[in-house]
């Protein structure tokens, strides 16, 4: 019931509704106004912002630098009311040359490093555009974009920037939005502009034709690419995929056979200190068994020692162990989703990206020239009536001295327009005796044919290529850059052993208890009564093991979860819980733990009486979330049991036995399998393998095994329910 009183502020509407309105109302703001940039320009919102309020406060190149704190107050109180830091932030950015290819702000003072600190306070710093950013702005006064209303009315701001440049792949941008993201690599803008060259000369060209001028990213740090030409290619026409950057190195020699290793460059958005901590933990954790020691000796420029453990290994083969296990190598993801024209979230690839571009070009050639050109129309028609002025300028003054309305005697003696006479009126009269006739027909010849070719340019779709085609080669001579990533194919042939391969084998056994808490003791445990566990714990699993070992832990859900046995904690305490090392569904049971065997087959069993064989290596797994093996549908796994004999004996919970040959099932990587044993209701109380040429057991009610000799009258077809089993059979294995 809504009170009389609410005054209207009380809204009786679906929860659903509401949520569903609001929540889209705040993905489409997070898409479009704060995480994709525009294909036209390359930039954000808060970007576009800060450039144009510096525009405004006239921090050119030439001029001197603002605080820092200044601009940020300009940009927050006229244009982006949401929080000095993140302008800051994105302020800072800009000036970060590791950050940028082609930086849009010149910092002064502490704008942060490539170890990863931080920049100063804004109070501290001061900043001022750079040519780049003069660039994007050319025109911005000169009606080359729409404007709209700033958040309080108070002000205008653009919606786009002429952009000089193809900005967008030539810092790249990275972003998260609401169920979608970007990711755009930066690139060298001498080698975008003669791709869009070639697409002004040849319309039709493909990926292919772009790609002799744009070889691939050229990231601000450096590095070397060692993608596949044919990778690269793919990414640009679909505009998603990824590449591989690794650092560039030099090999010092030191003399007598010794040497280290001279880091150079390292990939890009890679933090130098993080990476030598990184290479550190390495070393002692035993992953990077040739690497000696780690030391930073940079200063202005990158230089990472790298020493080896002996002199006797070769620096290629210390390196590709290094960029196996470290950020030394790294893989950038390429997403290239931005806004198009009308402002839809797109994937796209290279050719549409400059071809948006492009198009912007020709839309801000177009619309500064009709700017230009109403300009001169108005000042060619002033000269016209400057020049009848000068022809009679004695009348002019005495109608000036002597006549009560001198601005309709004018109009009305000398045929002249409002905008003319006001014009006369205006100019001082020593100013007017001054005017040459020379002078302002040199003028007015000079506005008349630049006014003839704009005229003639605006006619014409070609010349408006023809001039867009000569700013984008002034452009290209004002960012002239050397590319600084360059392109190899990753070295053939170098074997580098694995990283278990260096660890050393030792005897472990591995403990898990009942609670999932899970340690390695050294040696051999025999007994379990002289281990100890918490409070109402106890063991599960006694497992023997080495260090080298890999473990598979299959859990009540069907998955298969793999640990290093060189990751376990000690023994010395009570261990670590399992669900924090591997992530493991709430309500999965761990059904049992063993060690890896390469070539090693098992029988997968589900609690509904379906199964199948699996290679050990299908079950291994990468993620921490592990691998779905055995499809369970709505039971449960049973067991898993290493393939050791050709026989398949199962134990229904109807008492039913049945025995047939392990051939029968399918060799599977994962699925549900096939049905083992048929049940009216219940299903498996017991299952086993054995070998039909030796010795076959049952255990009674007791644990004690008995002789099974008439076994063969139990033998069947799969599928099949089986025989009542003999008295006093309870388990076919003795854990069973």
């Amino acid at each position: 019931m809504i009170p009389e009183n609410a005054g209207g502020r009380i809204l009786n509407e679906d929860l659903g509704e509401a949520l569903s309105r609001r929540y889209l109302a705040y993905a489409l703001s997070t898409i479009m106004h704060r995480a994709l940039p525009d294909v036209r320009d390359g930039l954000k919102p808060v970007h576009r912002r800060v450039l144009y309020a510096m525009h405004n406060m006239r921090l050119n190149p030439q001029s001197a630098a603002r605080k820092c704190a200044k601009v940020v107050g300009e940009v927050m109180g006229n244009f982006h009311p949401h929080g000095d830091q993140s302008i800051y932030d994105a302020l800072v950015r800009m000036a970060q040359w590791f950050a940028q290819r082609y930086p849009m702000v010149d910092g002064q003072g502490n704008f942060g490093n490539i170890d990863g600190d931080s920049a100063a306070a804004m109070r501290y710093t001061e900043c001022k555009m750079t040519a780049a950013a003069m660039l994007l702005l050319d025109g911005i006064d000169e009606n080359a974009v729409d404007f709209r209303p700033t958040y309080d009315n108070q002000d205008e701001e653009p919606i786009i920037l002429p952009a000089g440049f193809p900005n967008l792949l030539a810092n790249g941008a990275t972003g998260i939005a609401v169920g979608m993201a970007t990711s755009i690599p930066p690139h060298n803008v001498s080698e975008l502009i003669d791709a869009c060259k070639l697409l002004i000369e040849s319309p039709h060209s493909d990926t292919a034709a772009l790609m002799q001028f744009v070889q691939g990213p050229d990231f601000p740090t450096g590095g070397i690419c060692v993608e596949r030409p044919e990778t690269i290619q793919e990414a640009y026409e679909t505009g998603r995929g990824s590449l591989r950057t690794r650092a560039r190195y030099e090999v010092e020699d030191l003399g007598r056979g010794n040497w280290r290793i001279k880091v150079t460059e390292i990939p890009y958005m890679v933090q130098k200190s993080r990476l030598i901590e990184q290479l550190a933990d390495l070393i002692e954790a035993k992953k990077a068994p040739l690497l000696g020691d780690v030391r930073d000796e940079s200063d202005e420029e990158i230089r990472l020692i790298l020493e080896p453990k002996t002199r006797n290994i070769e620096p290629e083969v210390l390196m590709e162990s290094l960029f196996k296990v470290s950020d030394l190598e790294t893989r950038f993801a390429i997403n290239i989703n931005v806004l198009d024209a009308s402002g839809a979230p797109r994937v796209m690839g290279l050719k549409p990206c400059l071809v948006a571009f492009l198009d912007h070009r020709r839309i801000v050639l177009v619309r500064q020239s009709n700017w230009r050109l109403e300009r001169i129309v108005k000042r060619l028609h002033v000269l016209d009536g400057l020049m009848i002025a000068f022809l009679n300028l004695d009348e002019v003054i005495r109608i000036i001295r002597e006549d009560e309305k001198p601005r309709d005697t004018l109009m009305a003696r000398f045929s002249l327009s409002e905008p003319q006479v006001d014009y006369i009126l205006d100019t001082r009269l020593r100013q007017l005796a001054r005017l040459e006739e020379m002078a302002i027909q040199s003028e007015h010849d000079k506005l008349a044919k630049e006014r003839d070719g704009l005229l003639a340019l605006l006619g014409s779709e070609k010349k408006q290529w023809k001039r867009i085609d000569e700013q984008l080669s002034e452009v290209r001579k004002q960012l002239l850059s050397p590319r600084r990533t360059t392109y190899a194919e990753a070295p053939q042939g170098i074997e580098v052993a694995s990283i278990e391969s260096y660890l050393p084998k030792e005897p472990i056994t591995v403990i898990l208890s009942e609670r999932g808490w899970i340690r390695a003791a050294k040696g051999r445990v025999e007994d379990p009564s002289e281990l100890k566990f918490k409070e109402g714990d106890q063991h599960a699993f006694l497992i023997p093991a080495y260090t080298t070992d890999k473990l598979l832990i299959m859990t009540s859900d069907g998955r298969f979860l793999t640990l290093g046995c060189d990751k376990l904690p000690s023994a010395r305490g009570h261990g670590e819980p399992l669900r924090l090392m591997l992530d493991i569904e709430e309500s999965a049971k761990i059904m049992t733990i063993f060690t890896f065997t390469p070539g090693q087959k098992r029988l997968m069993v589900s609690k509904n009486g379906y199964g199948f064989v699996m290679n050990e290596e299908d079950a291994l797994a990468n993620k921490k979330a592990g691998k779905q093996v055995l499809n369970v549908d709505g039971t449960e796994a049973f067991a898993t049991l290493p393939v050791t004999g050709d026989q398949i004996m199962i134990l229904g919970e109807n008492n039913k036995l049945l025995i047939y040959p392990v051939s029968e099932l399918p060799e599977m990587a994962r699925g549900k399998g096939v049905k083992l044993q048929g049940y009216k209701d219940g299903g498996v109380r017991d299952i086993t393998l054995f070998d039909s040429a030796s010795p076959v057991v049952w255990y009674d009610g007791s644990g004690k095994a008995r002789d099974f000799k008439d076994f063969k009258d139990y033998v069947g077809r799969r599928a099949s329910v089986g025989r009542i089993a003999p008295r006093g059979l309870r388990k076919l294995r003795p854990n069973g």
